[in-house]
């Protein structure tokens, strides 16, 4: 969609009018040529010997420059984008230079450096007798100084662009850096690269002043069509306007065709992830989210996956062949256990001992270090280092690909040139499987996870729910000894979240090593978990069973992530709770004075009354109803009060209706002090 003037604004004439004068200023020149051009006689001058033979140099020498400038460029290029080192600054600046430098000094400083008297012009002609000057071979080297700049700088500007995660999950499905490059990188910049190509070759083409310094201006040796114009010019100026004419057609076709990648339109995978957006095929929702939307989003579905007529046809397959059976044999049973001992120092300082077929749900607020602590068992970040250990071999100096450790992201990060069956057999070409048999054994996780009819389909084809299958399935499919999920049911409907969480329970059930799953969903940490662990600032708060963690969690963040009101307070003397939020919380089990309590009161155990509640109850007060939300069958209602901190109380439709509550309505709350869990570090 073009963008449009607001209605009611003017293009100021301070503006307008240099603008204009600048257009007509570049557009000048190219009208003169154009009415100059002796057109009757154009094809008698394009023709010429002279003018056929400099242009099959030209293109000769233009693919040539562009073939070296590939081979130089673009591994310098990704150097530049994806590498931190002592000089980087400088190493960019010699690639600009170039491009500011008038191409005559560049003919100056190759002679000088490739040249017969040149720093290593000599070595080139004793040792392997090439002589660049006044040759061919030199007037490409001329042509590739100049030109390789674009490749570069348009290259580098699009590997910049591109999601890391991209890379990094391809090396934790055991692919090499080369292989990671060649089959994820360079497609993702497939467009970046092709845009720098057309402009090196464009600018390799219309070389004049490095070539003829250089390399001299020989006749079917190095006099390329841009010395033939200069050539013409003294004595021919209608068949130099034709020729000129020639170069100015290519150069505008190259410009056209780029239609403005050169400025940047984003990689391949930015392009694909949009056009899924535009079709309404995404369901992302954000990788954090806050307390309460959490327990929203937990107990209310959010609708279902949107899907397509094939979808539901060949999903109805899907379906009946799952029924058909309940547990399908798995493409790979995993022969042996695979223990996991882990020391992550760093941002994180959190140490792990597991026996294989453990899985471990790491929760905790944003900012925990949860994700560091991922990254870092992969090798992945600077902030946090993991000596690791997996099964009897100390992976810590391996490289990810080497590790045996697979990794879901929280987008997925599928790649987007290949398709779902393709990018699940990914980690089984890696390990150098067949093609044959890697293929077969994706299809069966696809298969598995309930996505097999959209084998042939691409990322930007698949919903935000199908896609996160297809990513866990490419993980599974791997084959790892230690897998680590980054919230990989997020994207999920309710309902296909409980039909993918049953599966992945039984595909854990089955898996020999570890796995480390980051989730925000306390149903996934309590029913998915052996172990809980609770990461607060990098360290670790709590680490037992789901069940212990859910009677007597630790942390005010997990209380309420499990749906408790969660209060920090001292005790004090008088046997209560001095809260931190301001009041005084009364229970039956005092703890020692001074002690630093976590108090956990269920959202069930809390009451509701128009009026001050008389009897045992010893913690009353009053308060208004902030918002009432659904949970499922019952309603949740957040109640403020000037003397404690916000309380949740869960209660049924029929309770607030008779008690006529309504956002704003005054209650009194109560809570009985056998109700109160004290929690101490």
């Amino acid at each position: 969609m073009s963008r449009r003037r607001a209605p009611g604004t003017r293009t100021p004439i301070a503006l307008a009018v240099p603008a204009l004068l600048a257009i007509g200023f570049l557009l000048l020149p190219l009208l003169g040529i154009l009415a100059r051009t002796d057109w009757a006689g154009l094809g008698a001058h394009l023709t010429s010997p002279a003018v056929t033979q400099a242009l099959r140099l030209s293109l000769m020498v233009s693919f040539a420059a562009l073939g070296l400038s590939l081979i130089l460029g673009v591994p310098l290029a990704w150097l530049l984008a994806r590498v931190d080192f002592p000089g980087k600054a400088l190493v960019r600046s010699l690639v600009l230079l170039p491009m500011v430098l008038p191409p005559t000094v560049g003919g100056v400083a190759l002679l000088l450096g490739f040249g017969r008297r040149g720093l290593l012009g000599p070595w080139l002609e004793d040792e392997l007798g090439i002589v660049l000057p006044f040759n061919t071979s030199g007037a490409v080297v001329a042509a590739t100084f100049v030109a390789m700049p674009f490749l570069v700088i348009s290259l580098e500007g699009t590997l910049a662009g591109l999601r890391p995660s991209y890379e990094e999950t391809a090396a934790s499905l055991g692919a090499s850096p080369v292989r990671v490059f060649c089959t994820v990188t360079l497609p993702l910049v497939a467009p970046g690269l092709a845009a720098g190509s057309a402009l090196t070759w464009a600018r390799a083409l219309g070389e004049f002043g490095a070539t003829i310094t250089f390399a001299g201006n020989l006749p079917g040796t190095t006099q390329t069509l841009p010395l033939q114009v200069y050539l013409l010019l003294q004595d021919q100026p209608e068949a130099a306007t034709s020729v000129s004419l020639l170069l100015l057609a290519v150069a505008l076709a190259v410009l056209v065709g780029l239609r403005g990648r050169w400025t940047g339109s984003g990689t391949a995978g930015d392009r694909s992830v949009r056009k899924g957006r535009r079709a309404g095929k995404g369901l992302e929702e954000p990788a954090e989210r806050e307390e309460f939307a959490e327990l929203a989003d937990f107990a209310e579905p959010v609708g279902p996956e949107p899907r397509t007529e094939a979808d539901e046809a060949a999903g109805s397959g899907a379906s009946a062949a799952s029924a058909a059976s309940a547990k399908p044999s798995a493409p790979q049973q995993w022969s042996r256990e695979c223990p996991l001992h882990a020391e992550v120092t760093g941002f994180n300082d959190v140490t792990l001992d597991a026996p294989g077929g453990t899985t471990i749900a790491v929760v905790g607020p944003n900012g925990a270090g949860k994700t560091t602590l991922l990254r870092a068992l992969l090798g992945l970040t600077p902030r946090a280092h993991a000596r690791l250990r997996l099964g009897e071999t100390d992976v810590t100096p391996l490289p990810p690909h080497r590790r045996g450790v697979a990794w879901v992201p929280q987008d997925g990060a599928l790649f987007p040139h290949l398709t779902a069956l393709a990018n699940t057999a990914y980690g089984l070409r890696a390990a150098r499987v067949s093609r044959t048999e890697a293929r077969r054994a994706a299809q069966e996780w696809l298969e598995r996870l309930g996505v097999g009819h959209l084998a042939r389909r691409r990322p930007a084809q698949l919903s935000g729910g199908q896609a996160q299958r297809v990513a866990l399935a490419r993980a599974l499919a791997a084959r790892p000894r230690l897998l680590l999920l980054d919230e990989p049911l997020a994207a999920l409907d309710q309902t296909t979240r409980a039909r993918v969480r049953h599966t992945l329970r039984t595909h854990l059930a089955d898996f020999g090593g570890v796995c480390l799953l980051v989730t925000h969903d306390p149903v996934e940490a309590i029913s998915l978990g052996d172990r809980v662990l609770v990461l607060d600032d990098g360290r670790t708060l709590q680490d037992d069973t789901p069940g212990e963690v859910s009677r007597h969690p630790r942390s005010p963040w997990v209380a309420r992530m499990l749906g408790r009101n969660a209060w920090s307070g001292t005790a004090t003397s008088q046997g209560t709770l001095a809260l931190a939020g301001g009041g005084t919380l009364v229970v039956a089990d005092p703890v020692a004075e001074g002690a630093q309590a976590l108090a956990v009161i269920a959202p069930e155990a809390v009451s509701l009354h128009r009026e001050r509640p008389a009897g045992s109850p010893r913690n009353n007060w009053p308060g208004t109803v902030r918002e009432i939300t659904a949970v499922g069958s019952r309603l949740r209602v957040v109640v403020v009060s000037d003397h404690v901190p916000d309380l949740v109380a869960e209660i049924t439709p029929q309770a607030a209706s008779e008690l006529g509550l309504a956002e704003g309505s005054p209650v009194w709350t109560s809570v009985k002090a056998t109700e109160v869990t004290l929690v101490t570090p």
